[in-house]
């Protein structure tokens, strides 16, 4: 369903559930009417906050807080209206049903926000930093992504994008008026700016995409051979029994997921099928879905039995991760046992027991957590970490053709630049290369 451009929209702007408070938001040109018509008040005054009586069909509803922002001076840069509700499901559906019945439609997802960007409220960087923000999973997360809606990626990505455009400007004035020449040190200045650029981009995006479990909630995988006590160590991290726990080998024949917080960090704990050759058909379905859940995690748990000699099995542990390029902990369990295991190569196993404690488990895995937050910048999407890899391939292309003199394909592959690179922001209008030309250069002669 397309966007209209001047109807009226409402929607519950608060999560579902029982509350103190609920917001319903109206936005279009006839909101303020349409509130005025609920409340049966005569005027709302612009941004302050008025008590009223809220009607639908003609009977008293609610009593609430209304708060006109007249436009442009709103979220949408319409008029906006937020009504403040008592929470709950039956009051804020009511107050939605009336707003519709009197002209507003149900928004769509996302579409105040739509509003904004269209109306210049904000960039597309900001508007995805919003939703990022509401599922954030760290503060450190919440901090990365505080930066970007104050501008900070927009400011990086704006840089770049000027400078582009103004070398994007020379090269085509270059090409149209080839009897004027251009500075001699131009091609070296090109050069450089281009390889500083490329650089900036692989270095955010190596950055971004190690750093998306800030992001996006990091994943710890609990991975070892059967009845080493994986399932033991999940009921011990989240304080209950959550998992089937017993001596036999193969209990758990599944993954089982569940949240936890570790310190400023929301993360999500795997629990694995134990991996092992010659499994039944029920229980080799498990072992796929640990290697699928290794591939999926930031972090693994190895977990190793302490009270049992090394064997082939947990060499086979070991070699399906040693080329493994995500951060692994190597853990002996049941120390609460005559220690038998031995294996020279394990690096800095944390010896514990799960039965009695994981604490140990926690407090390193906060520490290595609280090492990934960052200053700086971040892409928060893997949109924008794709716009930034299509924009640096094409500066890398860019220069190999900008060696070969060959100006109209490398003034080609910066436009390509230019788009990718203005597609976390705002489009890139050709209108810009215009100005840059007739700004920096006598033309008329």
């Amino acid at each position: 369903m397309s966007f209209l451009k001047n109807d009226d929209i409402a929607a519950i702007a608060t999560a579902c559930g029982v509350g103190s408070i609920c917001i319903v938001r109206l936005s279009g040109a006839n909101a303020l009417k349409i509130a005025l018509k609920l409340t049966e008040l005569p005027t709302l005054r612009p941004r302050f906050a008025t008590l009223a009586k809220i009607y639908a069909d003609g009977e008293f509803i609610d009593e609430g807080i209304l708060i006109y922002f007249k436009s442009p001076a709103s979220f949408t840069g319409e008029d906006v209206v937020e009504f403040q509700i008592h929470g709950g499901f039956i009051v804020a559906e009511t107050i939605l049903n009336e707003l519709i019945k009197s002209g507003a439609r149900l928004a769509q997802p996302g579409e105040f926000s739509k509003r904004a960007f269209l109306n210049n409220k904000m960039d597309l960087s900001k508007a995805e930093s919003i939703q990022s923000l509401i599922n954030a999973r760290s503060q450190g997360a919440a901090k990365l992504i505080a930066r970007s809606m104050r501008g900070d990626l927009a400011k990086f990505t704006g840089e770049i994008r000027d400078e582009l455009i103004t070398t994007l400007a020379f090269v085509e004035t270059g090409i149209d008026y080839a009897d004027d020449d251009l500075p001699s040190d131009l091609l070296e200045s090109i050069r450089k700016m281009l390889n500083e650029n490329s650089e900036k981009l692989e270095k955010i995006v190596n950055i971004s995409q190690s750093r998306r479990g800030l992001i996006e909630g990091f994943k710890v995988a609990i991975v070892g051979k059967p009845n080493v006590g994986k399932s033991s160590i999940l009921n011990a991290l989240l304080n209950y029994e959550r998992a089937i726990v017993s001596e036999e080998a193969g209990t758990t024949r599944d993954r089982v997921e569940e949240n936890l917080r570790i310190g400023t960090h929301l993360v999500r704990i795997i629990d694995t099928a134990g991996i092992r050759k010659n499994a039944g058909r029920v229980e080799q379905i498990g072992i796929t879905h640990s290697y699928k859940a290794i591939d999926e995690a930031d972090i693994i748990l190895a977990v190793f039995d302490g009270s049992n000699v090394a064997d082939e099995q947990d060499m086979q542990i070991l070699n399906s991760l040693k080329n493994s390029k995500k951060q692994i902990f190597y853990i002996i369990n049941k120390c609460d046992l005559t220690l038998k295991f031995e294996l020279s190569n394990l690096i800095d196993p944390l010896k514990i027991s799960a039965k009695n404690s994981a604490d140990q488990i926690i407090k390193t895995l906060e520490i290595y957590l609280n090492a990934q937050d960052i200053d700086g910048v971040i892409l928060n999407s893997a949109r924008q970490i794709e716009c930034c890899n299509v924009a640096n391939n094409a500066i890398k292309r860019a220069l190999n053709l900008l060696n070969e003199s060959e100006l109209e394909l490398f003034a080609y592959e910066l436009n390509s630049a230019i788009t990718s690179i203005s597609a976390i922001t705002k489009p890139f209008e050709r209108d810009e290369i215009l100005d840059q030309m007739f700004s920096r250069f006598c033309l008329g002669k």
